[in-house]
């Protein structure tokens, strides 16, 4: 069948969990592919899709049949399942699809597309025989579908701040509770450095309980010679001359975690050479601080969180002025305190709306920029071409945020020619 029609039978979130029994009961139905794999678990409030790139291209460069899961997709459905940074057919979904209908009949309702779109990854990775999997929670990690996985290799935390807290609370403790339930006895655990006070308290005590050491980079180890929207060289540890594709600091935090990731890897069998790991930190996924056009600037980036803004802004701050946005962002996302983090960034913020249903109107987001200090206005032509027009005529930098959906439509959109991955 086609999987589109499976997909769309199914809604975003799914009923409610409380515990994994629902997603267990589908993959037992699918056969437990999970059970005959290898993982990687990333989670984290963001840098998880970076980790994941950096940490999958490593693994594929050291000639391991790599598998990566990835949400939410930025280009086309097929490119948050791929082995070895090729994405999964159509041809390949629809016969997946067959199968995980066929399952899915005898069980009771609920499931989400995430569930779904989940159990036709993992078959994918077993039949195409991975040796190991790089897989990224969708929401939180304690009852989040992916937390199904046997332990894993490693378990790997990013970041934590406040997202998501209908679901996952409303303290940064009960949010590094959710993601540190990734964290299984067997597996080795390395939390960013970034996650500090009781979030990391909180991690800290979930590794004792599996009677795990966390592993957190000592960033004092880490000498930067060069950080900006091009990129970063630094030397850590006894490494020296590594070099990061993705602009901004807090790249360097990611990088951190994904050569601690590697350490404990090679601790525990795997031969990753040295070659491999500079080769995985190289790698460029879109939307995340990505150069479409060198000069003058256009850059996109799918901030969508007060975290991820704040480490936009940071990196934006380095932009010669004029500097222009283009910003766009979803209804249920906290827009009120990314407007107050990033109103200073910008001489001027173009607002758009219509990439998502639930994209929060271009005037009402104009609004909350203006109460926060900001030269804003709403467009009155789609995204895409307002991004079009304004890069045409731009005398300065020019800023892509504020959404992946919004990121994905600009790509998709070839006006600076297809992103790749």
């Amino acid at each position: 069948m086609d999987y589109k029609q499976l997909i769309s039978r199914y809604t975003k979130l799914g009923q409610r969990v409380s515990d994994l029994s629902r997603i267990e009961s589908l993959m037992k139905a699918v056969g437990d592919p999970q059970n005959k794999l290898r993982f990687i678990h990333i989670a984290g409030t963001n840098g998880k899709g970076s980790v994941t790139e950096m940490l999958a291209r490593t693994l594929t460069a050291a000639g391991f049949k790599t598998g990566s899961f990835t949400s939410p997709y930025i280009l086309r459905y097929n490119d948050r399942i791929r082995i070895d940074g090729t994405e999964i057919t159509d041809a390949q979904l629809d016969e997946l699809a067959d199968i995980v209908d066929e399952a899915v009949g005898g069980l009771s309702a609920g499931f989400s597309q995430f569930e779904i779109t989940q159990a036709m990854a993992l078959l994918h990775y077993q039949r195409q025989v991975c040796d190991i999997v790089v897989f990224e929670t969708g929401l939180g990690g304690l009852l989040d579908s992916t937390n199904v996985i046997p332990p894993p290799e490693a378990a790997v935390i990013t970041s934590i701040a406040l997202d998501h807290t209908a679901i996952l609370g409303g303290t940064v403790e009960e949010i590094a509770r959710h993601k540190a339930g990734i964290i299984k006895k067997g597996s080795a655990a390395v939390c960013s450095a970034c996650v500090e006070g009781k979030a990391l308290a909180v991690i800290e005590k979930q590794a004792a309980a599996c009677g795990t050491k966390l592993i957190v980079p000592d960033m004092s180890r880490m000498t930067v010679h060069s950080c900006g929207i091009f990129g970063s060289e630094f030397d850590f540890g006894g490494l020296s001359g590594l070099r990061l594709k993705m602009g901004g600091r807090h790249q360097l935090y990611n990088a951190a975690a994904v050569i601690e990731t590697v350490a404990a890897l090679r601790g525990r069998g795997y031969d990753i050479p040295e070659k491999a790991l500079r080769e995985g930190l190289a790698a460029q996924i879109p939307a995340r601080v990505q150069i479409l056009r060198e000069t003058p600037p256009v850059i996109l980036d799918g901030s969508h969180n007060p975290e991820g803004i704040s480490a936009l802004a940071a990196v934006v701050g380095e932009l010669p002025r004029p500097r222009r946005a283009v910003i766009g962002m979803l209804s249920d996302k906290d827009s009120r305190d990314a407007a107050r983090l990033i109103a200073d960034s910008f001489d001027e913020f173009i607002c758009v709306d219509g990439f998502m249903p639930n994209a929060r109107p271009a005037a009402e987001l104009a609004e909350l920029l203006y109460e926060c200090g900001a030269a804003a206005r709403a467009s009155d032509l789609p995204a895409a071409e307002t991004v079009q027009q304004l890069a045409a005529n731009a005398d300065g930098p020019l800023v892509i945020c504020g959404s992946l959906y919004l990121a994905s439509e600009i790509l998709g959109s070839d006006i600076f020619g297809k992103g790749e991955f």
